[in-house]
């Protein structure tokens, strides 16, 4: 009797990019070929615990936290340097981060797109100002109570985190309209916002977004 052999799992944003996407972009963004499309190389997940040199627990919760949410062991950071005023020393453990590429990658940006995000109270989309120069995209989580992958006890003790998106593209538009294939909803401009509003969503790059289990 004959074996059947099923064909190799990909991730459904990883094929919909390589027989959909990136074409698309191509022809979207007036590119000489299909290999000058944007493209998403990896996606770093941290966690800034300073306070875990006074409370050990809160290193232990979130390298808990990065290894369910990515299924990779995340990597210690340190400072660098000793800096007084925060009284920090050199060597110190100051954070946690995971750096995902290849199917792992596109697997957590589909679970955080189409998952987690919609999760977030009173969540009207993310900020478009979030870009940097070369165009990869950081957005902030107030704390880990969204991801559905932890448990209840698994987020008794709070803290926040930070999604970067490392994308190949020769500005921020590109990389805007990388992710936007991949369905991360932009929030939308208001034209009438007060001039209160409008000062909220300028500063929008460095808030946090908070989630609705909170």
């Amino acid at each position: 009797m004959a074996t059947v052999t099923k064909p190799a799992y990909k991730p459904r944003l990883s094929t919909s990019y390589k027989d959909v996407w990136a074409g698309e972009l191509k022809n979207e963004l007036g590119l000489r070929n299909i290999h000058e499309a944007p493209r998403l190389e990896k996606i770093v997940v941290s966690a800034g615990v300073g306070k875990a040199k006074d409370e050990k627990r809160l290193l232990e919760v979130a390298a808990n936290t990065l290894a369910k949410i990515t299924g990779q062991k995340p990597v210690e950071t340190t400072a660098k340097k000793s800096i007084a005023s925060f009284k920090l020393r050199e060597g110190n453990k100051i954070g946690l981060k995971v750096t995902l590429r290849g199917d792992r990658m596109y697997e957590f940006a589909d679970r955080l797109i189409n998952i987690v995000l919609p999760r977030l109270r009173d969540f009207h989309g993310v900020s478009t100002s979030s870009f940097d120069k070369q165009g990869s995209y950081s957005l902030g989580l107030v704390d880990q109570s969204v991801f559905p992958e932890l448990s209840f006890e698994e987020t008794a003790t709070a803290h926040g985190l930070q999604v970067t998106f490392i994308i190949q593209a020769q500005n921020p538009e590109q990389a805007k309209a990388l992710l936007t294939k991949f369905g991360l909803p932009f929030e939308k401009p208001h034209p009438s916002s007060s001039p209160q509003s409008a000062l909220s969503t300028s500063n929008g790059q460095h808030k946090s977004l908070e989630s609705k289990s909170k």
